[in-house]
């Protein structure tokens, strides 16, 4: 097995063991260095509960020898990021990984790596992926990665609940945290009044800066004891269940703002579906599906369907309606199409493109509704450009085009104002032949009651 030509690219930074690609498989090799906890964990049914539990990501044992044991992880379709998770996502990310430290605390051990990006979501919940992320417990000593929960999920959580949940931005540029200092520097002067805020965060600034950021948030307390460590763990645990947007919207009136009827409404879910199901597809990708109304008119047939959105409100309102009704095989998350999130990390290659991503997860069906205006009118992109974007990882493609009369469509040529005359190619024939150099005409029709019409392309 050539595994060091197929190694994870995100994985150089454990000794522990590493993730390489087997053919179609991802697995992961542990290295003796691990022996001792992970078989410790594997025996005394840690890593058994956690599963159960739906905490960890399951795994099966590959090949045992004497200086590498190789285990299996169970796939995930699609892997998210933090900075591509609506509020009540990072939320419950964080959650997850304290209800983990709780456990591994109370069953003598330790999370030592809480990076939000050993978080992601899977079948409608947060999942922890990171089988080494534990290590034994020593008694009397704090929590190793206390620090890099804070810059990872308090910090971003706190910082969100004042500014907004396009705050988590910052993670695609910090990928080992918001830096403390920086966190207690934007957080308002109240917050030190916070007896969670002020030792958590303020505090943790304080002393860093006095030991030139040389402090690592566990070596300058000599012991803390288990109890201590728990209700540190509680205290945390706490606040963050209870924390809310300071100017959280409630989502869902959306739709009731579109340009055409409710017939015309009706008659578009249906139109989808009629064309979307004999396709037989597996997975679909809704690009800009806002709640997720119309991706839910195939929720019963397609195992797996990714919605997309630049609106986290809108993002976390699907959310909430995938945990309220159990939508497993539904996975809401953050997305610019006009700025999809780049490769990041060392190299940038630690973390995959959005772009990469999708190629991998190669989506059957690609649906693009009442989104092509905004990316020609808004982002002043060209209709061959779209479908070459559209093109990089789409098999179908169902898009609606609204024309010139659509008034969404004249309010943005308004907007355009003495360049309005540039965007005279903004039309139904144009937009056709900027599609046809990638894709082929299925299906085409007009919205019923609209100023719309929808295609379905196949890629050549």
């Amino acid at each position: 097995m050539t595994k060091k030509n197929n190694i994870h690219e995100a994985s150089f930074r454990d000794p522990s063991g590493y993730m390489f690609y087997d053919g179609d498989s991802l697995r992961r090799s542990i290295q003796p260095i691990y022996f001792p906890q992970y078989k410790k964990l594997t025996e005394s049914g840690f890593f058994k509960t956690l599963i159960k539990n739906n905490l960890l990501i399951s795994h099966a044992e590959t090949s045992v020898s004497d200086t590498e044991i190789i285990i299996t992880p169970e796939k995930i379709p699609f892997i998210t990021n933090p900075y591509e998770w609506s509020f009540e996502q990072y939320k419950q990310a964080a959650l997850l990984t304290l209800k983990i430290q709780k456990f591994a605390l109370s069953k003598g051990f330790i999370l030592k790596d809480a990076s939000s990006y050993n978080v992601t979501f899977h079948k409608g919940n947060p999942i922890f992926i990171d089988t080494l992320s534990f290590d034994f417990y020593e008694e009397n000593t704090p929590w190793r990665a206390y620090k890099q929960f804070i810059t990872h999920f308090l910090g971003p959580l706190v910082l969100a609940k004042f500014h907004g949940n396009d705050i988590f931005n910052m993670m695609q540029t910090h990928i080992d945290g918001i830096p403390v200092k920086l966190i207690s520097s934007m957080l308002p002067s109240k917050t030190r009044l916070s007896s969670v805020l002020y030792p958590n965060i303020h505090l943790l600034a304080k002393m860093e800066s006095k030991h030139n950021d040389d402090y690592k948030g566990e070596t300058k307390i000599a012991k803390l004891s288990k109890k201590a460590h728990e209700n540190i763990l509680e205290s945390l645990y706490n606040y963050i269940s209870k924390l809310e947007l300071k100017e959280a919207t409630e989502w869902g009136d959306y739709y009731s703002k579109t340009n055409y009827d409710t017939d015309a409404f009706s008659k578009k879910k249906d139109l989808i579906r009629d064309w979307v199901l004999p396709l037989n597809a597996d997975s679909l990708i809704d690009i800009g599906g806002n709640d997720g109304t119309f991706a839910r008119t195939v929720l019963d047939s397609i195992p797996n369907i990714l919605v997309t959105d630049i609106d986290r409100n809108a993002v976390d309102y699907n959310y909430k309606q995938v945990i309220k009704n159990k939508e497993k095989n539904m996975l809401p998350f953050v997305c610019d199409v006009l700025q999809p999130a780049p490769g990041i990390g060392f190299d940038n290659t630690e973390r995959n493109s959005l772009i990469d991503r999708l190629k991998d997860f190669d989506p059957d069906v690609t649906l693009a509704l009442a989104l092509i205006h905004h990316i020609t009118l808004s982002g002043n992109v060209p209709f061959e450009k779209s479908a070459s974007f559209f093109a990089s990882f789409s098999n179908y493609l169902l898009i609606e085009f609204p024309k010139r009369e659509d008034s969404w469509v004249e309010s943005l040529l308004v907007r355009k104002r003495e360049f309005i005359n540039h965007f005279d190619f903004y039309n139904e024939e144009n937009f056709e032949k900027g599609f046809s150099a990638y894709f082929t005409l299925e299906k085409k029709t007009i919205v019923e009651g609209t100023q719309r019409i929808m295609y379905l392309y196949k890629k050549k």
